[in-house]
């Protein structure tokens, strides 16, 4: 059974964010961008809520305004202390 966009999509969008090196970050609009949907900031912040696979650092996209925005595994303190020991913040 083929895959349907959205799935193609959202592998795409785990691949972009897979390839984040620690201490860096992008934000939701450039994860985005690099899957091949510029427009598509917000299915990027759906598909990082609801990944919970430790292989994908979704703790490592943040928002257009700077503002870390959610994390789905302990919410925005917990990313907050993720990232800055990752030399991110």
């Amino acid at each position: 059974m083929p895959k349907s966009s959205e799935q193609t999509f959202a592998e795409r969008v785990k691949g972009v964010v897979r390839s984040i090196p620690q201490g860096s970050v992008l934000t939701y609009k450039e994860v985005a961008h690099r899957a091949g949907n510029r427009h598509a900031a917000r299915a990027v912040a759906r598909i990082m809520a609801q990944n919970y696979s430790p292989d994908i650092p979704c703790h490592r996209v943040i928002r257009s305004d700077g503002r870390l925005g959610g994390y789905n595994r302990g919410g925005e303190e917990r990313k907050r202390a993720i990232l800055q020991s990752e030399g991110a913040l």
